[in-house]
């Protein structure tokens, strides 16, 4: 059976626990970080503290996209034509995509070389088997099991309550909610 590999794993890295994953790890790593960290023999001799480190820079990377994207319109506005603004713009979605894309695998290869095992998700699992089985047939209810309503999150509400059932008073408001104030001065009616 062939090595699961979660939604996200980078192409070109072997699966774990194969002969040539942490090989094909540092390449990859390697690839996506700037080229002065091949200076650094320790990032070789480890491959956990590269994946960490391509982590970290990769997740930087992702916040100073995102700053920049608020930003642009502000600091090149005044400077640029809107069709540039524009096209500024759609570079820094097609890079921060990417480079969301880059961070989720570094540290996926980080989890790998921590010695995790990926499995896949009961949901998906699911998913596939009706897929297979064809549709799931709703559940049989009996009397003792009175019918729940699924909401839309796809959570389960409980029945509603019974009409002839009282509510239970209203208790005081919790401590540290504010209640109105009320005007000390007296009230004048006429």
């Amino acid at each position: 059976m062939a090595e699961y590999l979660p939604p996200g794993w980078p192409t070109g890295v072997h699966p774990p626990g194969s002969e040539e994953f942490e090989r094909s790890a540092v390449a990859w790593l390697l690839d996506v970080v700037p080229s002065d960290y091949l200076m650094h023999g320790v990032l070789r001799r480890h491959p956990i503290a590269l994946a960490a480190m391509a982590r970290h820079y990769l997740e930087g990377c992702v916040e100073g996209a995102r700053g920049g994207y608020r930003t642009v319109r502000t600091e090149l506005g005044p400077h640029l034509p809107p069709a540039a603004i524009e096209a500024v713009l759609a570079v820094y979605r097609s890079e921060g995509t990417r480079l969301a894309a880059a961070a989720q695998a570094a540290g996926l290869i980080e989890r790998a070389l921590h010695g995790e095992r990926f499995t896949p998700r009961l949901a998906a699992a699911g998913r596939q088997r009706r897929q297979a089985t064809g549709p799931a047939q709703p559940p049989v209810r009996t009397a003792a099991q009175p019918d729940r309503q699924a909401r839309p999150d796809g959570q389960v509400q409980p029945p509603p309550a019974e009409p002839d059932r009282p509510r239970p008073a209203r208790q005081r408001q919790a401590p540290g909610r504010a209640t109105p104030a009320r005007d000390p001065r007296p009230s004048r009616t006429s």
